[in-house]
Formats: structure tokens, sequence, C-alpha cells
């Protein structure tokens, strides 16, 4: 037996107390890696949009412009000089001209615009862009 020795060399081996740490490297690389393309894949869905407190002191006297789905807009003068006001309903293109000659008249009047909710977004902020072109300062927004 003692042979055996003499042919490995006579000492004993020692074992290695160390941790091979490259593959949890190359792990860790693969998955920084698919985080990395997924992270701009993913579209958040739900928006939380803020809540606005109702103003203090309403206006007296306003022009409301009710834009609807269908294409349809109606145009009426609240307020207590103007009585319960006359709707009229008019297409959106025309709703510009008849806005002009209102400003012209009391420029001084506010602008409320109430829109159906099915309705696109982009209908009622060309509607406040309108107004603001005109020189109408004060544009709000009806909600429930």
């Amino acid at each position: 037996m003692t042979g055996f020795s003499s042919m490995r060399g006579g000492r004993p081996r020692k074992f290695k107390a160390e941790i091979n740490v490259v593959p949890y490297i190359d792990v860790m690389m693969v998955l920084l890696v698919i985080f990395m393309v997924s992270a701009p894949m993913v579209n958040p869905s739900v928006i939380n949009l803020p809540t606005a407190a109702k103003s203090v002191a309403p206006p007296t006297e306003y022009i409301e412009i009710a834009l609807k789905a269908n294409g349809d807009a109606s145009l009426r003068i609240n307020g207590q000089k103007s009585g319960s006001g006359k709707t009229e309903t008019l297409q959106k293109s025309d709703i510009k001209a008849r806005l002009q000659s209102l400003h012209e008249d009391s420029p001084d009047m506010p602008v409320m615009i109430s829109a159906d909710k099915d309705i696109k977004y982009d209908e009622v902020i060309k509607m406040i862009s309108e107004a603001k072109t005109l020189g109408i300062n004060r544009v709000g927004l009806a909600t429930k």
C-alpha cells in the first residue's frame, strides 16, 4: 500500500474553501439585460387624475359651450341678467364665430365648457385654445 502513496506524491490533498462566483455573475448579467429590455415596454394604463375643489365665487353670468359626441355643439348664455338663456345648436366650426361676436358684446364674460364623457380630449383642448386666442381670459371646465 505504500506504493499508492508514492505515486500521488506522498502529500495529502488540500480542499479549496472558495466559492466560485462566476456563474452567479453570469446569471445576474442575464437578469439585468432582461429587465433593461422589458422596462420600456411596460405601459401604465391607469391615470390617477387630481380632483379640483369648487370655486369660491362662481361667475354670475357666463357663456356655456356644450360639446356633444355626435359632432354638435350648443352655446348658451347663463346668468341673472340674461335670464335662463337661449340655447343655440351649432356646428363646431361655427362656434368660434359666434363666440367672437359674444365676446365683442361683453368682453369680461367668462366661458365654461362642458363636454360629453365620450368626446375626444383633443376637441375640448381645441375649444379652450380657440377661446384663449379670442382674448377670453377666464375659461373653465364643467364637472359633475
